[in-house]
């Protein structure tokens, strides 16, 4: 929205859309948009997209995709990933990172917003996430005074992540 990240006519997919919330605003701001979850959450992104289609700019459809599975219908590499809120469940951190390897592409960047959440096993599962995602990825935090003044928080984090650069490629 700050016009940090052009998104006009960019290819965008969101991971984990639930309502889909994020990757809408994507296409009224002009992105051509995919949103995917999984099948039990088609109807409700479905039900959100035509509610606001009023206001997209781009454009916007729902797919279903599971993490960790094939990814080969999401090619070619989008511009852009959004995720919001997908670190919570350990046991999806592996497919999530294989399907992040796959959908990525050298010029793609990852924007992950998530909150900070500091009962249970959540910051040992944050902590992993991070840790194994640094293996292929870049990560540069932004910093809180780039976030929205009205929205912004101390436990709402935003990362901007891109695949490391591979040595010796043309």
């Amino acid at each position: 929205e700050t016009g940090a990240c052009p998104l006009a006519r960019r290819h965008v997919l969101e991971l984990g859309a639930g309502t889909g919330a994020v990757g809408i605003m994507a296409a009224t701001l002009g992105a051509n948009v995919t949103v995917t979850d999984l099948e039990e959450l088609q109807e409700l992104l479905l039900v959100n997209i035509e509610n606001n289609k009023h206001l997209v700019t781009g454009s916007v459809r729902a797919k279903v995709l599971k993490w960790g599975e094939d990814v080969t219908e999401f090619q070619p590499p989008p511009d852009y990933i959004l995720m919001a809120d997908c670190i919570y469940y350990e046991e999806s951190l592996e497919p999530l990172l294989k399907t992040l390897k796959d959908l990525t592409g050298p010029d793609t960047c990852v924007l992950c917003c998530y909150e900070q959440r500091t009962m249970g096993k959540n910051p040992e599962i944050e902590r992993k996430y991070f840790e194994l995602l640094q293996r292929d990825f870049e990560l540069e935090k932004i910093p809180l005074d780039r976030h929205d003044e009205e929205y912004r928080s101390e436990d709402i984090h935003i990362v901007s992540i891109h695949r490391k650069q591979m040595v010796g490629a043309q």
